[in-house]
């Protein structure tokens, strides 16, 4: 195991900035997210969680829509998780640059 908490090890001494793994840097998570709003147009919070990893989309739009610049419109609405509960989810929908 990596450590008490499952996390990657930070690096040793000498081998420059400690990160941790890049996989779920708030970088990889946008990425990540852009990558499937350019192939599928819209995500909701639980399709993020479970197939992209994002524990926190919402603040992965955010930094998107005010860092980034891109349009993302949010609709509610309500959807079953995977034990078949509604939720009200945010569902995100990307508008491309024209």
């Amino acid at each position: 195991m990596d450590n008490k908490n499952g996390n990657a090890p930070l690096a040793g001494k000498g081998e420059g900035k400690k990160t941790r793994s890049n996989f779920n840097s708030f970088e990889a998570q946008r990425q990540r997210l852009m990558d499937w709003f350019r192939t599928h147009g819209m995500i909701d919070t639980i399709t993020a969680r479970r197939d992209l990893d994002i524990m926190m989309p919402a603040a992965r739009v955010h930094e998107l829509r005010h860092r980034h610049g891109h349009q993302i419109d949010l609709v509610w609405v309500q959807q079953p998780t995977d034990c078949g509960r509604l939720h009200r989810v945010g569902q995100y929908v990307f508008h491309p640059e024209a």
